[in-house]
């Protein structure tokens, strides 16, 4: 039996449906001259925006998804759940105060909350475990699991470098803001559901 129930892979899995089918079909929508390789996700959803209702749902989907994997995912240790809800919130969050004309600070604090906490949680999702030393005197130490260590940091990194990229882009006025911010956004939506399969194969210890 697994030790992660299985409807959290129905969360999961939502995540990257209502982004990517979001976008997809909000950008359908949009009259012509929409560009999706220089504006934004955001802009799809703001005030004004012709059928921002698609993107408003994919939006806050993707939070709502996140939050329930971060409930279901019992083998991510509690800072790396912690974070994963916190995206999650803070994705439902900037869908509440959306992008507008004039700018709103309260929606670009959300999403770089969001888009944060949502790169950093697989390094922190890592259980640590007490290792007992051999000899002498020297206290117990808690050091995170070896085998999946290095891949969650390997995780991270490559969100970071993307996120750090979409900055770039961002802050320079870049012509590929809406390229790089769909790529960090979609590979953050994806790795929860990497982690839940994995998580899945694992096998409840036997009494």
């Amino acid at each position: 039996m697994s030790v992660v129930p299985r409807w959290v892979l129905l969360s999961a899995g939502g995540a990257p449906l209502f982004l990517v089918g979001g976008w997809t079909v909000a950008q359908a929508a949009q009259p012509d001259g929409f560009d999706p390789v220089r504006q934004t996700i955001s802009a799809l959803a703001a005030t004004g925006a012709d059928h921002r209702w698609i993107m408003t749902l994919g939006l806050a989907g993707l939070g709502l998804c996140h939050l329930v994997t971060a409930l279901g995912l019992v083998t991510a240790a509690p800072a790396g759940r912690g974070l994963l809800a916190l995206g999650g919130l803070a994705t439902v969050v900037l869908v509440v105060f959306p992008q507008r004309p004039d700018g709103s600070i309260t929606h670009v604090a959300a999403a770089g909350v969001a888009f944060g906490a949502l790169a950093v949680w697989p390094a922190l999702a890592v259980p640590w475990r007490t290792e007992r030393p051999t000899a002498g005197d020297q206290p117990e130490m808690a050091t995170p699991s070896g085998p999946a260590r290095w891949p969650a940091f390997a995780v991270t990194a490559l969100l970071l470098g993307l996120l750090g990229w979409f900055a770039v882009e961002f802050f320079t006025d870049g012509a590929w803001i809406g390229l790089t911010e769909r790529l960090v956004a979609a590979a953050e939506a994806v790795v929860p559901l990497a982690a839940v399969l994995a998580a899945l194969t694992r096998r409840r210890p036997q009494p």
